[in-house]
C-alpha cells in the first residue's frame, strides 16, 4: 500500500517488559512497520507503570488494565486471561483501524477483539503460534475440552485471516479445518546484522541452552545427557541461559547427577548482546523443547551465531523445515541417550561442527526481520483490500 496503515495489535504481554518469543516477535515487527510509515498500536497490560499510554520506538502502547502475573503454578493464569479479555473492548472501540491482529494466547481476548472489529468494520487477523490438539487435556485436565473448543471457535468463526508463524503451524491449522486460502505464513526472524557484530564471550562453553525454565522445555533431559557426556568429557561446560519455575528443580538435579560444576545457570540475562556473546562462545546449541509450535527464534539466533542446533523431534516441537538435517543441526528423540549421542558427535568432530556452523549462518540470513516485516506488510495490505 502506498498509504500507511493503522494497525492494532492485541497481546497481554509487552516486550521489553515481558520477554518471550511471541513478545519479541511483536516488538521486532511492530517497530519495523512503524519505521515503514504505518501507525502501529499495541493493546496490552500496563507493564510500564501507571501511565495509561506510552510510545516506544514509534509504536503506541496502550495499557488496557493493570499488569497481573501471567503464570500460576507454571501455567497460563486463567485469572490474568479473564482480566485482560474484559478490559480490551472499551479501549479498542475508541478508534478505527485498518487491521486488527490478535495474538493467539491467552485465547479469551479474541472474543472481545472480534466484537470490536465488527463494531468498526475492521478485519481481524489472528497470529497463531501453535496448535495444541490433544495437549489441551495434559495442560488443563478436564478443562482441556474448553480450550479445544475456544481454539476451533477462534480459528473457524472469529478470524478473517490467520497469520501462521511457521509452515508446520500452517499444516496443523489446515488439519483443523481452516481454509488454506485464509492463512498467511509469516515466520519468526532475527536481527542478523546485530548478531554478526557481537564478539564471543570470554566464558568457555561446550553446550548452551536458551529459553524459559519450564517443564515442556525439558532442560532436565539435557542435564541427564550432560551426565552421560561427562564420562568422555570430564571438563564439559554446559550453559543454561534463562529463568523460570523449574530452575530450583534443575539445580537440584544437577547436584544429584554430579554435574553441578559442569553446569552454569546464568539466569535471565538482560543484555541481548551478552546472550549472543555466550552463544558464540559455545560449540553446540540444544533445544529439548516439546512445545514450540514449529517456530523458534532461538534456533535461528543460534544458527546466526554459527552453532549447529540439536532439537527434539516432536509434533509440538520445531518445524522440520527450520533445521536442515545433518547440515544445520539434528533432530533427536526425547531421551538423554539420543541427545548425548549427537552432542558427542559434534564435540568430537571439529571439522563437521565447523562446516555445519557455516551452513547454519547462511541458512539464518534468509530470516532477517526486515524481510519478515515486508512479508507481514504485504499480508496486511491484502487483508485491507
Amino acid at each position: 500500500m502506498d498509504d500507511g496503515m493503522r494497525i492494532a495489535y492485541i497481546h497481554d504481554a509487552v516486550y521489553p517488559f515481558v520477554k518471550g518469543g511471541a513478545e519479541r516477535r511483536l516488538y521486532e515487527l511492530s517497530r519495523r512497520l512503524a519505521r515503514r510509515g504505518h501507525e502501529v498500536h499495541i493493546f496490552g497490560m500496563r507493564w510500564w507503570g501507571r501511565e495509561p499510554e506510552m510510545e516506544l520506538e514509534g509504536v503506541h502502547l496502550h495499557g488496557v488494565c493493570r499488569a497481573v502475573p501471567l503464570y500460576s503454578r507454571g501455567r497460563r493464569s486463567i485469572r490474568a486471561a479473564v482480566t485482560f479479555a474484559r478490559s480490551v473492548l472499551p479501549h479498542l472501540a475508541r478508534e478505527k483501524f485498518d487491521v486488527i491482529d490478535c495474538y493467539q494466547a491467552p485465547y479469551l481476548h479474541a472474543f472481545p477483539a472480534k466484537f470490536g472489529a465488527l463494531l468498526k468494520g475492521t478485519p481481524l487477523a489472528v497470529t497463531w503460534h501453535e496448535v495444541w490438539r490433544g495437549y489441551w487435556g495434559e495442560y488443563l485436565g478436564s478443562l482441556g475440552v474448553v480450550g479445544r473448543a475456544m481454539e476451533r471457535a477462534i480459528l473457524l468463526g472469529l478470524a478473517d485471516r490467520v497469520i501462521a508463524v511457521s509452515e508446520q503451524t500452517r499444516d496443523d491449522l489446515v488439519s483443523l479445518g481452516v481454509d488454506a486460502d485464509r492463512i498467511s505464513v509469516v515466520p519468526n526472524g532475527i536481527d542478523f546484522d546485530a548478531i554478526s557484530k557481537v564478539s564471543p564471550s570470554q566464558e568457555r562453553l561446550d553446550v548452551v541452552y536458551l529459553g524459559r525454565l519450564i517443564r515442556p522445555k525439558n532442560v532436565d533431559v539435557l542435564l541427564r545427557a550432560a551426565a552421560i557426556l561427562k564420562e568422555e568429557f570430564p571438563e564439559l561446560r554446559v550453559g543454561v541461559i534463562g529463568d523460570g519455575p523449574e530452575r530450583g528443580n534443575l539445580e537440584k538435579l544437577a547436584d544429584e547427577l554430579g554435574i553441578r560444576k559442569n553446569v552454569e545457570f546464568f539466569g535471565f540475562v538482560e543484555d541481548f548482546n551478552e546472550v549472543v556473546a555466550l552463544m558464540k562462545s559455545s560449540k553446540v546449541f540444544v533445544i529439548p523443547s516439546t512445545q514450540e509450535g514449529g517456530a523458534s527464534i532461538v534456533t535461528l539466533e543460534a544458527n546466526a551465531c554459527g552453532l549447529p542446533v540439536i532439537a527434539v523431534d516432536h509434533p509440538l516441537g520445531i518445524d522440520k523445515r527450520l533445521i536442515l538435517e545433518g547440515k544445520t543441526g539434528f533432530f533427536v528423540k526425547l531421551s538423554p541417550e539420543n541427545m548425548a549421542e549427537k552432542i558427542q558427535l559434534l564435540l568430537r568432530d571439529e571439522r563437521l561442527r565447523s562446516g555445519m556452523g557455516a551452513d547454519a549462518v547462511k541458512f539464518s540470513q534468509t530470516y532477517d526481520w526486515e524481510r519478515i516485516a515486508g512479508l507481514l506488510e504485504q499480508a496486511y495490505s491484502n487483508i485491507c483490500r
